[in-house]
């Protein structure tokens, strides 16, 4: 099987690693570094100037026209677009890092940015037809149109596939019916990606996806939504009252609007992993400052031990958010198609680390945080809904847990019916049996199997690596253990799945770090000293993280506490009032 067709993850629930996936660490080649950096500059030199401004636009809760219009002169609506359409041509990984430094600056434009081209406009990137692209995509580079993703709706929010607009065929048209809720860039987009059921209702999946542009009769859209953060950014309802759509508007094929979906919001999830890392950087350069200048008890609260805890941990999540963002970049942009859950996984891991670091910012920022003046109350604000939008955290851990397993459950399925095979098919029969019972003695013995070791890393790491090895076997154990009790129940276990979900984030995140550290030290760069001793604390953070999930598989608080909810769920309150 070719690597791009390969999972890291799948295989690591096998006890297998594919190395080559992730090592050696993947690096922009020099002639799209150097385009990148003179983008990365200019960026600086267009938001600098408006550092000042972005607590006025917060609090108006709105991006000025002037802004929008410097916006699309810059050309950073155009930067995933290819040149053909006059837009830059941006992969994944200089699509991120862009991000990444407009995330430095404000969310709100982040996210402005973000929506149009992670989301907003990448169903015509993926599935437009080169007619459909032609239409489209050059006003979509300068911005003369700005892009919105629709898909939520006031009853349809994690489950997408409940959604209830309708789009019924009427000779060469289609009539859209229905409402979509919180739509980024509402107000200020002009091409709407849709998503609407095409056939029976009781058929869930049968969506398909369509280009609505803002100039066809019975589109309108709502107010401003007057939101707790990402204020200046524009999001609101969209309308849909018998809007016809010309036939030729349909995006990909008819009934497969939802693998449309999700293969946008899989794509573009490394756009937001890059914003959060920006954040953090720049959360990491104003938090020294203030810890430098600020003095407490007669010296800088810098050389207070609990303070310098804050930061180092803070210089963590950075590395290792932007270790993990970058290496699914890497498997986007050199051709790879399961992704995936890598990309959940970098989704889930850098909107995490920005709002533990945008927490931890603030405490350093002590009333000062706390208050309007300074940013640190807005970034809070701002980095709160990442763990909501494009997928919640919580139903992406599922995702991650369920899809990874797949192929465990698959093997485990095809050894169920092989019982039967002894009888049909002696020798296949026996031969499935045999090698799934070698594999279970090697897990749980230990011993090292074929696949089973991470490669082309430097002989210095050969400590962390070992680690991970050994993580990586009681992983898929803990996989096979925890399918052959719940089998296909194992769905409705969303705290064991959790726990999984848990464990395969915290050692994808490590193979990354691994080898971007191994990287450095084989490039002898002067700071891979530094960045070693990165590797070492988050490696011990993630393995003690991966042992405290393993261990409450079985000896857990699970249905206790499941219990309690059912109680409070039942009185509607806390019932122990001491009045």
């Amino acid at each position: 099987m070719a690597s791009e067709d390969v999972s890291f993850m799948r295989a690591l629930c096998t006890g297998r690693i594919e190395s080559e996936l992730i090592v050696p660490f993947p690096t922009l080649p020099e002639s799209d570094r150097e385009t990148l950096g003179m983008v990365v500059e200019a960026i600086d030199d267009l938001l600098g100037p408006h550092e000042a401004d972005f607590r006025a636009w917060d609090r108006a809760g709105e991006l000025p026209t002037s802004f929008i219009e410097e916006l699309k002169a810059f050309g950073v609506f155009g930067l995933v677009i290819p040149e053909a359409y006059g837009g830059m041509g941006f992969g994944s990984t200089a699509y991120s890092r862009t991000l990444q430094q407009l995330g430095r600056y404000d969310a709100s434009v982040a996210v402005t940015v973000g929506a149009h081209s992670s989301i907003g406009m990448r169903g015509l990137l993926l599935f437009g037809t080169e007619a459909q692209r032609a239409r489209w995509m050059p006003s979509l580079a300068t911005g003369e149109r700005i892009a919105a993703f629709c898909l939520t709706e006031p009853g349809a929010g994690s489950d997408a596939a409940s959604i209830l607009t309708t789009a019924v065929r009427d000779g060469d048209e289609w009539v859209l019916n229905g409402s979509k809720l919180w739509i980024t860039n509402g107000g200020i987009a002009d091409f709407f990606t849709v998503f609407a059921k095409t056939g029976e209702a009781e058929a869930r999946r049968n969506i398909s996806a369509f280009v609505v542009t803002g100039d066809l009769p019975g589109v309108r859209i709502g107010p401003h939504e007057d939101k707790m953060g990402l204020r200046a950014s524009s999001t609101t309802m969209v309308y849909l009252d018998n809007v016809r759509v010309p036939a030729d508007h349909l995006l990909g094929e008819e009934g497969k609007g939802f693998k449309v979906a999700m293969q946008i919001l899989n794509s573009g999830r490394t756009g937001l992993g890059g914003g959060c890392v920006g954040g953090i950087k720049r959360l990491i350069e104003r938090t020294t400052a203030q810890a430098t200048a600020r003095e407490q008890f007669g010296r800088p609260i810098s050389s207070f031990g609990l303070i310098q805890q804050k930061i180092g941990q803070m210089v963590i999540e950075a590395y290792a958010a932007e270790s993990v963002v970058n290496a699914v970049n890497g498997l986007i942009d050199g051709g790879s198609k399961e992704y995936a859950v890598e990309a959940a996984i970098s989704k889930i891991y850098a909107t995490e680390a920005l709002w533990r670091s945008a927490d931890e910012a603030l405490q350093v920022a002590g009333g000062n945080g706390f208050m309007c003046d300074y940013p640190y109350e807005r970034i809070v604000r701002d980095s709160r809904v990442n763990r909501i939008f494009e997928g919640t955290n919580e139903v992406l851990r599922l995702f991650v847990a369920l899809t990874a397993m797949s192929d465990v459950g698959a093997q485990l399925s095809e050894l169920a019916s092989s019982v039967q095979g002894i009888f049909d098919d002696p020798i296949k029969g026996f031969g499935l049996m045999s090698d799934y019972a070698r594999k279970r003695a090697s897990l749980a013995a230990g011993f090292s199997r074929s696949g089973s070791h991470l490669t082309g890393i430097v002989p210095e790491l050969g400590r962390p690596v070992a680690a991970f090895e050994g993580a990586v076997r009681k992983l898929a154990t803990a996989v096979d253990r925890i399918l052959r009790k719940h089998g296909k129940d194992i769905i409705g276990k969303q705290f064991a799945s959790r726990r999984l979900a848990d464990i395969m984030i915290d050692l994808f995140v490590l193979a990354c770090v691994i080898s971007r550290v191994s990287a450095a030290i084989e490039a002898k760069d002067p700071t891979a000293p530094q960045q070693r001793s990165i590797l070492e604390a988050f490696s011990r953070q993630a393995l003690r993280r991966v042992e405290e999930n393993l261990s409450r598989i079985d000896d857990n608080e699970d249905e206790l506490i499941k219990e309690i909810a059912a109680h409070a769920l039942e009185t509607g309150r806390f019932v122990w009032d001491n009045l």
